[in-house]
């Protein structure tokens, strides 16, 4: 073949290849998904606001000479995904943003969505997500789980945390922020979206990612240990009036909360946030999700930790056998495919991408619907499952499809909603809270 043809040949598969993973994209579910993974009914708008947390203290302008810091208003961008009457023909959004490459600038990227900006939302007030990205990431490289909720009837607020990522004295900023901006987003949004009626204002979730984990925890009622490696990494003790004890511990909590997810959460180990008890003052339903060889936040004193200490709220622990940390985004935009570093923001070593998105999916949504929603039916995805997913047995009658989904009932123990031969590598702790919640 002569060099042009070849040339030619090449462009058309990379042309191929490129519509292929948009298509899939735009889908987010993989033919192996788990059952609840799938879109809902609705179509999904979505729209950016800015909102403006006045008079907050500057911790990246901390004068170490005085022990005191400046103050200044704190801008925040979210991204609002919300179930929506689109037209036919409307174009859906293509999400742009970039993520820190090793050499510490910014790699642009793209990411196709399904939602149609602008779009009229659909009628009815509808439960409010609010979801904290991890330390440096993007609110769009979440869009897999953003619009998915909202296409099932969740308004989903995604936040910009503007994370000082490249700025090693920056995480100060972050560990004081992350809830801060939590509690302010969930507060502004419950009057100002209620007003507009598009949200139910009482039943609020919180989803949080590595340090959106920390964020969603804290914000969950979880009592920081003013004593603790935390607190003490914050510069002059500015982190401590929110610890336990402290006189504006319940500024950074949020009312009407139903249901709290933390995927690869951030907190424990050496920065100990909570110390031993912290993590029990939560009451509200808790999901965790994952890897047990996560070689950024340790499993152990991480996730696993924190579904022992919080005995104050009916629990469920998700655990992605040999995973690792980067389980909250994706899909891996082609821009980020390049270089290990650009693509490790989204990757899991052991675990098919796509995969991990749609169980997410699954178990994600069985939650939330169960205790948001208040749909006791959900149940049945969550309780009574053999804890090693592996070990669920479905003596199949003969013409049984082959992609036929578990019921989970009887004597058939493979997980309710997967398909036969899928439920594999998993683990679902469930614990109930020693204390009813009031």
């Amino acid at each position: 073949m002569n060099t042009k043809l070849l040339q030619i040949s090449s462009t058309l598969l990379l042309a191929l290849t490129s519509a292929l993973a948009t298509s899939a994209n735009l889908a987010r579910t993989a033919i192996d998904a788990p059952e609840l993974a799938r879109p809902g009914e609705f179509a999904v708008g979505v729209r950016t606001i800015t909102l403006i947390d006045r008079n907050v203290v500057d911790v990246l302008r901390f004068d170490t000479a005085h022990g005191t810091a400046p103050r200044h208003d704190r801008t925040l961008g979210v991204d609002l995904w919300y179930p929506a009457s689109v037209p036919a023909g409307a174009r859906a959004e293509i999400y742009r943003d970039s993520l820190s490459g090793q050499d510490g600038k910014p790699v642009a990227f793209e990411l196709p969505g399904i939602a149609v900006r602008g779009a009229r939302p659909a009628a009815g007030r509808f439960p409010l997500i609010i979801v904290s990205h991890g330390h440096g990431n993007a609110t769009v490289a979440m869009s897999w789980l953003t619009e998915n909720l909202a296409s099932k009837g969740y308004v989903v607020a995604a936040i910009r945390h503007l994370d000082p990522y490249s700025n090693p004295a920056g995480f100060p900023e972050v560990l004081l922020r992350r809830p801060l901006d939590i509690g302010f987003v969930a507060q502004s949004l419950q009057d100002a979206l209620s007003a507009e009626g598009l949200i139910d204002a009482t039943r609020t979730a919180l989803i949080g990612y590595s340090m959106g984990g920390y964020g969603v925890l804290t914000a969950a009622g979880a009592a920081l240990d003013p004593d603790g490696p935390a607190c003490a990494l914050v510069p002059g003790g500015l982190l401590k009036p929110y610890a336990q004890g402290g006189p504006l511990q319940k500024d950074t909590q949020v009312r009407n909360l139903k249901a709290v997810v933390a995927i690869s959460p951030a907190g424990g180990g050496p920065l100990a946030a909570w110390g031993a008890a912290g993590i029990g003052a939560i009451t509200a339903p808790l999901m965790l999700i994952s890897g047990d060889h996560d070689h950024t936040i340790d499993y152990t004193s991480g996730a696993r930790a924190f579904f022992d200490s919080a005995v104050n709220a009916p629990r469920y622990l998700l655990t992605f056998k040999g995973g690792g940390h980067h389980l909250g985004l994706g899909p891996t935009p082609a821009q980020m495919r390049h270089r290990l570093w650009d693509l490790d923001w989204f990757e899991d070593p052991v675990w098919r991408q796509d995969r991990v998105i749609n169980i997410n999916l699954h178990m994600i949504t069985a939650f939330l619907d169960r205790y948001v929603k208040g749909e006791a039916s959900k149940a049945s995805y969550l309780d009574g499952l053999v804890p090693d997913s592996s070990s669920g047995v479905w003596k199949q009658a003969p013409g049984t499809p082959w992609d036929a989904i578990s019921p989970g009932t009887g004597d058939i123990t493979v997980w309710k909603g997967f398909q036969r031969n899928y439920a594999e590598g998993l683990e679902l702790l469930r614990a109930d809270a020693l204390l009813q919640r009031q």
